[in-house]
């Protein structure tokens, strides 16, 4: 397993609190950014440079956690890239459903509420599987359709 992470102005604590929790688990990471506080920053910017380090990686244990404020902006950024699978989880069972049900490979996550939490549902989303079902396997394929 593989973490790409990534952050812009708004989810920048949030994001050394995540690393943290990542080191003391024993998880390797690569951190994109932001690597400073910078106010004029761009979730875009590091929510594509880890949808394509996924992607270059070809390892389907491969995950990315991005975090911007609400977690809406790096989901909307990521979800354009072909194979990646980004979801707005903001409990344990959020991350265990997307995981399950829509094979979900990045984790996104609102610096705007309770940061507490976050250990929980990060661990829930790295520990759960796709479910093997075949109902589920045809929607995710879908999603890659053109």
């Amino acid at each position: 397993m593989h973490v790409f992470l990534g952050a812009d102005h708004r989810g920048y604590e949030l994001k050394s609190q995540v690393i943290n929790w990542l080191e003391t688990e024993s998880i390797p990471y690569t951190d994109f950014g932001a690597f400073d506080y910078d106010a004029e920053d761009d979730y875009n910017d590091y929510a594509k440079q880890v949808a394509n380090a996924i992607l270059e990686s070809n390892d389907l244990s491969a995950f990315g956690i991005l975090i911007c404020g609400s977690a809406q902006g790096v989901a909307m950024q990521a979800n354009r890239f072909k194979g990646i699978r980004a979801a707005i989880c903001h409990s344990a069972m959020d991350a265990l459903e997307t995981r399950g049900h829509n094979d979900a490979n990045v984790l996104c996550i609102s610096a705007d509420q309770d940061s507490d939490k976050y250990p929980e549902i990060i661990k829930s989303f790295l520990d759960s599987t796709p479910i093997a079902n075949p109902k589920y396997q045809r929607r995710n394929q879908k999603l890659d359709e053109d």
